[in-house]
């Protein structure tokens, strides 16, 4: 599975970004998909996941209402709303695929997709 993350940019604080991750492969349905993000000098975090069938979830607590993770099974896509952005939200945005049905951590992830940078301004 290849994996191609997409729609980062800047954004002031308060606004919203969409990003999205297209992966390759006729198995996406079968993945669990989460978004990691990576700050500057700080450890990857999870930020969300999403089992295959779209039924459940994990958010970390602190995007809860905020961000909400979603898939087009039939578009190969994975997508990371995100409101209400606040500066601390300013990373590096990585999806990933992973073979358990909602996996929480980076351990459990097997294919990793190219980050997209996500910079938030006060």
């Amino acid at each position: 599975v290849q994996l191609q993350a997409s729609g980062g940019g800047s954004v002031q604080a308060g606004g919203s970004l969409r990003l999205s991750c297209v992966a390759s492969g006729r198995t996406f349905s079968t993945y669990c998909m989460g978004w990691f993000r990576q700050a500057p000098g700080k450890k990857r975090e999870q930020v969300a996941a999403l089992s295959p069938d779209g039924g459940n979830t994990y958010y970390t607590e602190s995007v809860k209402g905020r961000f909400t993770i979603s898939r087009d099974n039939a578009k190969n896509t994975v997508y990371l709303q995100m409101n209400s952005l606040k500066p601390e939200d300013t990373a590096v945005y990585y999806c990933a695929a992973s073979l358990r049905w909602l996996a929480v951590g980076a351990s459990g992830y097997n294919y990793w997709g190219q980050g997209t940078l996500v910079t938030v301004s006060s």
